[in-house]
């Protein structure tokens, strides 16, 4: 059975119980309370009810340490992960037929796959035909040859005059650079 309400916040729970604390030690100094089937004083209550505030206060400890020790695995995690996949992809690369020395490393070679029969073989590729039938994929030839038919475009020409072709004119000079020729058309 809880000693606190099922929504209750752990914080809030926690007040509660040093509430009961203090208030017990402030209006009942010197009391005598039966509780169920078993008598308490007032020294005793509030032994229990701190022995159950300081089991609160060290879950909620734990609770926030473990919070941090996840976020920290996570963070190792994602800077070491791509780091120990590349290792592992080299020790199977450097030591392929060597089982007991992958054994060492906690590794198994790569699996072989089994050799295909021919009704595998012939049902793979049926499956592989329907399935572009059924996408309409085609290959790159193929595709070449269809080609679309465009109908209804009206080609307007432009009516506006055109733009007269800048002439040939001499560069800017620079101060202090003397112009030597003129340009001619």
């Amino acid at each position: 059975m809880s000693s606190t309400a099922p929504n209750e916040s752990k914080a809030t729970a926690l007040a509660r119980v040093l509430a009961l604390i203090a208030g017990t030690t402030k209006h009942f100094p010197n009391g005598t309370f039966t509780l169920g089937n078993t008598t308490y004083t007032t020294a005793s209550l509030v032994q229990a009810l701190q022995g159950l505030a300081n089991a609160m206060t060290a879950l909620n400890v734990a609770q926030a340490g473990a919070k941090d020790a996840l976020t920290a695995a996570q963070g190792a995690q994602a800077n070491m992960g791509p780091i120990v996949q590349a290792y592992r992809k080299f020790v199977l690369a450097a030591f392929s037929n060597a089982i007991q020395t992958l054994a060492d490393f906690g590794l198994e070679p790569p699996k072989v796959p089994a050799p295909r029969t021919s009704e595998q073989k012939a049902a793979a590729a049926a499956k592989a035909k329907a399935t572009r039938t059924a996408r309409g994929t085609t290959s790159k030839k193929q595709k070449l040859k269809v080609t679309g038919n465009v109908t209804g475009v009206t080609v307007t020409p432009i009516t506006a005059p055109t733009a007269t072709p800048p002439s040939a004119q001499p560069a800017p000079a620079t101060p202090g650079t003397p112009v030597t020729g003129t340009a001619t058309k």
